[in-house]
C-alpha cells in the first residue's frame, strides 16, 4: 500500500482515531504505538489520526506528542496519511502543536473548535484560521458539539472552506441533512466523525469515515466504501450490517478511548488497557460486554477468548 490522496479523498478513505498505548504506570508506550499503527494499515486503514480524543490529548503534553506522530510516521508514513491534532481552547497553544506536529513529520492536521470559552462564529472561524496558517499541513476541521460546546455555523464553514489548506472535515454532529448540502457547497472532503453513521454520511455525499470501529474492523470499513464506490449499496449495508455489534461495544457508553484500548488488549494488539485519569480502564464486567461486541461481530475466535 503507498498513500495516494486525491482532491475528492485527500486523507484516504478509512482512518483510524488511534489510542495512544501506554504502560501500567500511565508512560507512553511509543513501541506498541508503532506496532499498532503497522497493524492498522495492514488491516486497511488509509490513514491514523493521532492526539485526539481517542488518543487521551487533553492528558499527553507536548514532547509525547510530537514523539508519538515522529514514530508513527516513521513506521507507516509512506503508507498512510498520519494526521495530528491540533485542538485547544488557546489559539496561541493550538498553534503550537500544530507547528510541532509538522515538525514531527505529520501529513495533516485535525482542529476542533475551541472548547469550554464557548467563542463567538468570528472567533471560531479566526482561531481555525490562525492553526491553518501555521504550517503548510492540510486541515481537517472536526465538527463534535457534543464535546466542545460550539458547532460550526455555514457561514464558518464557507468561510473557512476558501482558505487554502482546510481541505475536509470530520462530521460527528448528527446532521446529515445539513452535510448534504454543505459537502457540495463548500468543496470540502465530508468524513463521518460517528461509526454509526458511515452509510448516512456517504449517502450524503461523504466519502469516508475517521473511525473508532476501525480498530478493530479496519478491513470491514474499508469493504463498507469499496462496495459504496462500486454503487453495490446493498453489499454495503450487509458488510455494515456485520459490525454493528462491535460498533456498539466501543461506542454505546461514550467513552472510546476506554473502550478501543479494551478491545485492542483483547485482540492482543495493545498490551494493557491503561489510561491516564480521569479516564479509567475497562472493568472486567465493561471487558465482558465489549468481548460479546467482538465475538457477535465475528472479531473475535470464541474458542480462544
Amino acid at each position: 500500500m503507498t498513500r495516494a490522496a486525491t482532491p475528492a479523498r485527500p486523507f484516504g478513505a478509512v482512518l483510524t482515531a488511534m489510542v495512544t498505548p501506554m504502560t501500567p504506570d500511565g508512560a507512553v508506550d511509543l513501541g506498541a504505538a508503532v506496532e499498532l499503527a503497522k497493524t492498522l494499515v495492514a488491516q486497511g486503514n488509509d490513514g491514523l489520526v493521532l492526539n485526539g480524543t481517542t488518543g487521551e490529548a487533553p492528558t499527553t503534553h507536548a514532547p509525547e506528542k510530537a514523539e508519538l506522530v515522529r514514530a508513527v510516521v516513521d513506521a507507516v508514513g509512506d503508507d498512510a496519511f498520519v494526521l495530528a491534532g491540533a485542538g485547544s481552547n488557546d489559539t496561541a497553544h493550538a498553534v503550537r502543536m500544530a507547528e510541532q506536529a509538522a515538525e514531527a513529520g505529520a501529513h495533516g492536521l485535525l482542529v476542533i473548535t475551541p472548547y469550554y470559552s464557548r467563542p463567538s462564529q468570528p472567533g471560531v472561524v479566526a482561531h481555525c484560521t490562525a492553526i491553518a496558517d501555521a504550517t503548510d499541513l492540510p486541515v481537517m476541521l472536526y465538527d463534535v458539539p457534543g464535546r466542545t460546546g460550539v458547532r460550526f455555523a455555514q457561514a464558518s464553514l464557507d468561510a473557512l472552506a476558501a482558505h487554502d489548506r482546510v481541505v475536509a472535515i470530520k462530521d460527528a454532529t448528527g446532521d446529515a441533512y445539513a452535510a448534504t448540502t454543505a459537502a457540495a457547497r463548500t468543496g470540502l472532503a465530508w468524513y463521518s466523525g460517528d461509526d454509526g453513521a458511515l452509510l448516512t454520511l456517504l449517502a450524503a455525499g461523504g466519502v469516508g469515515i475517521v473511525s473508532v470501529t476501525g480498530h478493530v474492523a479496519g478491513t470491514q470499513l474499508a469493504a463498507v466504501v469499496r462496495a459504496w464506490d462500486a454503487c453495490d449499496h446493498a453489499e454495503a449495508l450487509r458488510v455494515f450490517r456485520t459490525i454493528v455489534p462491535a460498533i456498539d461495544a466501543l461506542n454505546g457508553a461514550g467513552f472510546q478511548a476506554v473502550a478501543a484500548k479494551a478491545a485492542c488488549e483483547l485482540l492482543d494488539l495493545i498490551p494493557t488497557r491503561s489510561t491516564r485519569l480521569p479516564l479509567v480502564p475497562a472493568t472486567d464486567d465493561e471487558l465482558d460486554a465489549i468481548r460479546d461486541g467482538l465475538r457477535a461481530a465475528g472479531l473475535l475466535d470464541v474458542a480462544l477468548r
